[in-house]
């Protein structure tokens, strides 16, 4: 008989993180889902709800340890929580970027630290880290947010290498723009960083059109971006980066591979929107 694997899954009371507590547990598995918010976190028979502060060191330990003392075994863990704390890099304070970078990036390092040692000695496991295309590319007003994705992704790199000798692989996906409330909390967050008479006012009005258009435009919906990572918890055989679509792909191969390409790209788009940069 074979037993049900054991997922757990950061940032799972809303959005893609949710839609993937869902799917994991509709194919059979253990799933435990962690968020500040724990009551918006679905329950079920195989579904375990528990209070997670990415951010909170004994929070994590609490997480991981429930799971190990239940389960003794974690056998794929999704860090997928995360925010934007968007705004211009002269306004955000660096007590809001750090808060920026202890969610998105430090929060997932601390996690992954206290599931390998398990891991090891069950010789297979693996960690699925949700970035961004913004770990690639980027635009006005995200610095932060873009800065902390492309650091989880050198780190997935680096730990992907260290932990395949043990049967452990680490692995990024990348969703490009999804139909959610990430936008929408990204503009807030602008607002709310925005310092008394900004010279960045234009800039905001700007990337506030920016979003509504680009909202309108989103195909993807979070059940689909929950089946992107069941193929990176499952593939027999991972790729180093997963894709919701060939948009995606190609924006972050630009952004990558042609970078005055992909800068000429941006400032067309301002321009678009009536701010002249060079």
């Amino acid at each position: 008989m074979t037993l049900p694997k054991i997922v757990a899954i950061t940032g799972a009371s809303n959005g893609m993180g949710k839609a993937a507590l869902e799917l994991f547990a509709a194919q059979g598995w253990i799933v435990y889902g962690g968020a500040r918010h724990v009551e918006n976190i679905p329950t079920g028979t195989n579904v375990h709800a528990l209070k997670l502060d990415v951010t909170d060191s004994t929070s994590n330990q609490h997480f991981i340890q429930t799971i190990l003392t239940e389960q003794n075994r974690i056998d794929v863990l999704i860090n997928n929580a995360g925010y934007g704390e968007n705004g211009p890099i002269e306004d955000v304070s660096l007590a809001n970027a750090r808060k920026q970078f202890e969610t998105n990036f430090f929060g997932a390092a601390e996690l992954t630290q206290l599931v390998l040692p398990t891991m090891r000695a069950q010789k297979s496991g693996r960690i699925v880290n949700i970035s961004s295309i913004g770990g690639d590319a980027y635009s006005p007003l995200g610095a932060y947010y873009h800065a902390s994705k492309a650091a989880l992704q050198q780190w997935s790199d680096t730990l992907d290498i260290e932990v395949q000798p043990f049967g452990i692989r680490s692995i990024i996906v990348q969703p490009g723009g999804t139909q959610s409330a990430w936008g929408a909390t990204a503009m807030e967050n602008v607002r709310k960083n925005l310092q008394p008479n900004s010279p960045y006012v234009d800039f905001v009005d700007l990337m506030g059109k920016s979003l509504d258009s680009d909202a309108q435009g989103m195909s993807a919906t979070v059940e689909d971006l929950a089946k992107v990572f069941y193929a990176a918890a499952t593939d027999s055989k991972p790729k180093r980066r997963y894709f919701n679509s060939l948009s995606d792909r190609l924006i972050v191969y630009v952004a990558r591979a042609h970078p005055k390409l992909f800068r000429k790209s941006v400032l067309k788009t301002l321009k678009r929107w009536g701010k002249d940069v060079k």
